[in-house]
């Protein structure tokens, strides 16, 4: 029998993520995975801002920038011939330090978070599953097999992040409903003799009943291509590439030569009944799925996992109260139900066989898209909602006040400062903190001295103006870079209300 404060099972990046943050925080977490090594045949291909934003609070997102590709441009197909060109770059310059898409592999990916993990002092268990599990009120008792032999686990909490077919969702019977795409979907790594993703740019390619998306790989210098498998070879459990390259070639305009790897999947759209039952919790695939249109399922994942894991070492740690970890699954789960809505909505629109969906492809995107997309505002009101720095918990229990546009619940906003400095540079504690745009009354420094929190003043600029910020007013934020209390009048009662009802300490 072994001991662990946190189980957690799956080791993709959802699973990953989790144990690092965890481990920063204090925690030190067991990871296993059923699997023999990382996953091979990914079908994540964008990395986006928040997540990136994530990863600097723990330490590697240069890493992770410098081994994948900042998207410049995407170009729009449709019929087998380019229509148009959207220029993408910065897009949210000003916004994020992060302000631009980032083709990184999941498989890729996933090796350099295994890495990070390792040099962290946790190794990940592979080829260990979990046979079953009993939440007996105040830990969790699981049986792990690896190989022949099965040893009990306890824990104080399980964390399912193992995928679609989540072994602790149906342990828990949590329903997962939704439908699945008829269609049938490919991923494949393969060389472009001619066309494909070239530097700094990828393909979206549209038609009727079918897509495709070709991206280019800096670890390989190969493609990485995902598409749909025509419907008239769907039905097939023995396709090889060679079976589908006619088509793809023409789709996309591309000529391939060597092919690493060939892998086929379904495609679903699901969101689990709950995210939370006791003391186990969903997170990433395991509590949904959805069309990759956007690329935001592994990033979503990833945010499941931030969220989570701050919670669990704050209530581990006994600085917090419970109520903080309840609010894990009213969070993330709008969220969930939301995309995965407007991604069904976005990829039936897409690949829809009727004449408006023709018009769509072939008129309204090329020549809408970019021009409505040349205004600075629809570029920022784009950029925020595919890079996930819109998302936001206003009616999260934890979510107090507002101050200028920010409410408690939205993402506390970059303002960039002078020498390279930023107000997202304090985030890297993982711990809470007071941020005050302007000058801090004495009052407040005693309130915050008082309940042990740092207290970041930053001078007033331009930039907080334009960013939505309030001069003086009083900014709670929690670990995961969200204000939890925004407050106009620096009211040092209302700051320790708070902290009070929640029973926060820092981890200082």
């Amino acid at each position: 029998m072994s001991d662990t404060e946190v189980l957690i099972v799956g080791a993709g990046p959802t699973g990953l993520v989790l144990a690092l943050f965890l481990t920063q925080a204090g925690v030190k977490p067991r990871i296993i995975e059923k699997n023999s090594g990382p996953g091979q045949a990914s079908r994540a291909m964008v990395v986006q801002s928040r997540t990136l934003e994530f990863y600097r609070q723990l330490g590697f997102a240069d890493e992770v920038v410098r081994r994948g590709i900042p998207m410049d441009a995407a170009h729009l197909w449709e019929g087998g011939r380019e229509i148009t060109q959207i220029k993408l770059g910065e897009i949210g310059q000003g916004l994020s330090p992060y302000p631009f898409v980032l083709s990184f592999p999941q498989d890729d990916h996933e090796r350099l978070l295994g890495e990070q993990l390792t040099a962290a002092g946790v190794e990940i268990e592979w080829e260990t599953e979990l046979v079953e599990f009993h939440d007996t009120g105040d830990q969790v008792r699981a049986i792990l097999r690896r190989g022949g032999a099965e040893e009990e686990c306890v824990a104080r909490y399980l964390c399912g992040c193992d995928g679609a077919h989540s072994a602790v969702r149906q342990g828990l019977g949590v329903g997962f409903p939704g439908g699945t795409y008829e269609q049938v979907f490919y991923v494949a790594d393969v060389e472009a003799l001619s066309g494909g993703a070239d530097g700094h740019e990828f393909n979206f390619c549209l038609g009727a009943n079918t897509l495709g998306l070709v991206f280019p790989i800096r670890s390989t210098g190969m493609n990485r291509l995902i598409g749909i498998v025509p419907s008239t070879l769907a039905g097939r459990t023995d396709l090889t590439f060679e079976d589908i390259r006619p088509s793809v070639e023409e789709l996309v305009g591309i000529r391939v030569g060597a092919v690493n790897w060939f892998s086929t999947y379904h495609v679903h759209h699901r969101v689990a009944e709950h995210f939370r039952v006791g003391r186990a919790f969903l997170a990433g695939d395991a509590g949904h799925i959805h069309s990759p249109a956007g690329g935001q399922g592994m990033n979503t994942g990833i945010g499941d996992a931030v969220n989570l894991a701050w919670k669990l070492a704050a209530v581990l740690q006994n600085r917090a109260a419970e109520s903080v970890l309840g609010a894990y699954e009213p969070e993330r789960i709008a969220f969930a139900r939301s995309l995965v809505a407007t991604t069904d909505r976005v990829f039936q629109l897409g690949v829809g066989q009727g004449a408006g969906n023709q018009v769509l492809r072939e008129w309204i995107i090329p020549h809408l898209a970019p021009f409505l997309l040349g205004f600075s505002r629809m570029r920022e009101g784009a950029y925020r909602l595919v890079s996930q720095t819109r998302l936001h918990y206003p009616e999260s229990p934890l979510s107090h006040g507002s101050a200028g546009d920010i409410h408690g619940g939205d993402r506390l906003p970059w303002v960039p400062g002078n020498n390279g400095s930023d107000n997202f540079t304090p985030l890297k504690s993982l711990d809470w903190q007071v941020h005050i745009y302007g000058e801090a009354t004495q009052a407040l420094r005693e309130a915050a001295q008082s309940a042990n929190l740092p207290l970041h003043s930053f001078p007033w600029t331009d930039h907080a103006a334009d960013a939505g910020l309030k001069q003086g007013a009083l900014y709670l934020v929690r670990p995961d870079g969200y204000v939890a209390l925004a407050d106009a009048h620096q009211d040092a009662k209302a700051l320790g209300d708070y902290i009070a009802r929640f029973r926060i300490t820092t981890r200082a």
